[in-house]
């Protein structure tokens, strides 16, 4: 029952105090200090305008149970005149002016600091979230979640805690109001709440529109980042404008969504001080006309309550600001519980030494109930250069990300020398390892930058960085250029040819020092001439690195050492080039399909 109502009730607040923990107590308090001081200083108009009105004494049982305030002052020796009262009253307001700027400040720091650690926390989340769970993501919501729905969730932390401080107020001056006439404060109380229920319909509308907000908001950026991926396609296909149209009918239910909303927030704000006023008049016509209430008490009380009715609408109308943009928070919430159930577990036993061997025995692996490997056993040594060949489906893609400890197994055993995989920290077996695709990864940077991976520019780094580079043979391409390694390469290398893309990765992985290189259909982009000379640029690298080689082109693995037949999630052989042509059909086609 309690955790039910927390749910429904607290749960944004649960959510915050996660972040902010003790903050969150700091910021009520503030609060509570500014609209107790600010009571004060109001109350302090009742003895000046009877001081007006007879010049002469202050009867303090008209303030009710505040009158404490004014015995105080008689206590301690401060005569009630018009210039002492004067001077109480700007005390009471300076103080509340200064615990104010302070909680102004406080309140910023504090903001920055939770969005600041929120978005450190679902880099490192993400960063830390399994591959397996990775690929089956939407790259749009993730992309939404870590930019827009930021800004958004900073905007509910704003509108939530104004909306308490409103709402404590609200209960501060209310406090102050029963002190002095409890009747009075009884029939404006009751007409707050009335007010409240006309905005409740208000409240869970706005909710319902947000949280369908988030759901556009996340089409909208997983359909920019296809745009923008395969917008050569869409070019040179006359599809642009097709597909522009998606685009712009996503905009629209955002717009509409929006549009809608802000309807919502200024029929809030232009209603606000209408029923306002019509509730204060209604209760004054009530008291001075059926209750015989004295005006005097009634105008300071009027005065709380005034402030009392606007905390307590724009209480509203902030909160309301917050369902417009709770969708986000439930969004981001999601988000950081599915970061850490989906966390990728690593062993806790470091792995530092030379990668001498790599087996698997008998491991299965499975995408949810799909079966993609099965009883796959195979051992790697050192320095050797390993090739797996097989029709599309057939799990080399698959098989390789296991070794590179992107995918855990589901069965059987994977060992580094003689430790299992599932015991070291997987990030030891990662740093040892290069890893090339087809797809060859360029930075918007300087060459040198892509290649050292933002290493420092010093003169060891400098001879590591001409040393990788005359490795993967662009050493000269390099020295042609005006700026050289500082030439920025621009939005994922546009102006570099498909063999130049992949020199340049294969210099990144060589500058690492790495020990395991992977080829997952790294030529399989290029032409013929380049794919011949990059494959010249890898056999210079055998027998230095431990390769894997994924290909589909059998001239790229002639001079493997060993190749790897898969077929249906299995390795059906395994041999060397010439071995395989006696041993396997399904090879020996392959190569008579490809004229080798």
């Amino acid at each position: 029952m309690i955790k039910k109502i927390i749910k429904k009730y607290f749960e944004s607040f649960v959510y915050f105090y996660s972040y902010l923990r003790y903050r969150v107590f700091i910021i009520i308090a503030f609060s509570i200090f500014i609209g107790v001081l600010d009571g004060f200083g109001l109350t302090m108009f009742l003895p000046l305008l009877q001081m007006v009105s007879d010049s002469a004494t202050v009867d303090s049982s008209s303030l009710g149970k505040l009158r404490f305030l004014i015995d105080f002052f008689s206590s301690v020796g401060i005569p009630l005149s018009l210039m002492s009262i004067l001077s109480i009253m700007l005390l009471f307001f300076f103080g509340k002016g200064i615990i104010q700027y302070f909680a102004g400040i406080y309140n910023v720091n504090v903001r920055e600091w939770f969005i600041k650690k929120l978005r450190v926390q679902n880099i490192k989340g993400l960063n830390n979230l399994a591959y397996k769970y990775f690929v089956m993501s939407d790259v749009g919501r993730i992309q939404n979640t870590l930019t827009g729905e930021v800004d958004r969730v900073a905007s509910s932390f704003i509108n939530y805690f104004n909306a308490i401080q409103y709402g404590i107020l609200v209960v501060v001056y209310m406090g102050f109001a029963f002190t002095i006439d409890a009747k009075f404060a009884v029939l404006v109380s009751v007409g707050g709440l009335l007010t409240n229920f006309l905005y409740k319909k208000l409240y869970v509308t706005t909710k319902n529109i947000s949280r369908a907000l988030t759901g556009e908001n996340n089409i909208f950026q997983s359909l920019i980042i296809q745009n923008v991926a395969n917008y050569k396609y869409l070019k040179a296909t006359g599809s642009l404008n097709k597909y522009g149209e998606k685009l712009q009918n996503s905009v629209f239910k955002i717009q509409k969504s929006n549009k809608k909303i802000g309807k919502l927030d200024a029929l809030l704000t232009a209603a606000r001080e209408p029923i306002l006023i019509s509730v204060v008049v209604l209760v004054i016509f009530i008291q001075t006309s059926f209750l015989g209430s004295d005006l005097g008490p009634i105008l300071i009380s009027l005065i709380f309550f005034y402030r009392a009715l606007n905390y307590l609408m724009q209480m509203q109308v902030r909160w309301n600001k917050f369902l417009s943009v709770s969708g986000s928070l439930e969004n981001m919430t999601v988000f950081g519980k599915e970061l850490r159930v989906n966390k990728e577990i690593k062993g806790k036993n470091d792995f530092v030494q030379s990668i001498e061997t790599l087996e698997l025995s008998d491991i299965s692996f499975n995408y949810n109930q799909t079966p993609i490997l099965k009883d796959i056993s195979l051992k790697i040594h050192k320095n050797q250069t390993i090739a797996f060949v097989g029709e599309s489906g057939s799990g080399k893609t698959t098989l390789v990300n296991i070794i590179a400890g992107l995918l855990p197994i589901d069965q059987g055993d994977y060992r580094l020398n003689d430790s299992s995989s599932q015991d070291i920290n997987i990030d030891n077996l990662q740093n040892k390892i290069g890893y090339i695709t087809q797809d060859a990864v360029i930075f918007n940077d300087t060459l040198y930058n892509n290649i050292s991976f933002w290493a420092d520019q010093n003169e060891s780094n400098s001879r590591k960085f001409w040393k990788a580079v005359k490795q993967a043979a662009i050493f000269d391409f390099i020295n042609e250029l005006p700026e050289k390694e500082n030439t920025i390469l621009g939005n994922n290398g546009v102006n570099l040819s498909g063999g130049q893309r992949q020199r340049i990765s294969i210099a990144r992985e060589l500058f690492k020092d790495v020990e395991i290189l992977i080829l997952d259909e790294a030529t399989s982009a290029l032409d013929s001439e380049t794919e011949k000379a990059i494959q010249q640029n890898i056999d210079d690298l055998k027998g230095n690195y431990t390769i894997l080689i994924v290909a589909h082109r059998i001239a790229t693995i002639k001079n493997a050492d060993r190749i790897v037949v898969m077929k249906n999630g299995k390795i059906s052989n395994i041999g060397g080039f010439y071995e395989l042509i006696e041993e396997s059909r399904y090879f020996k086609k392959l190569v008579e399909l490809q004229e080798i």
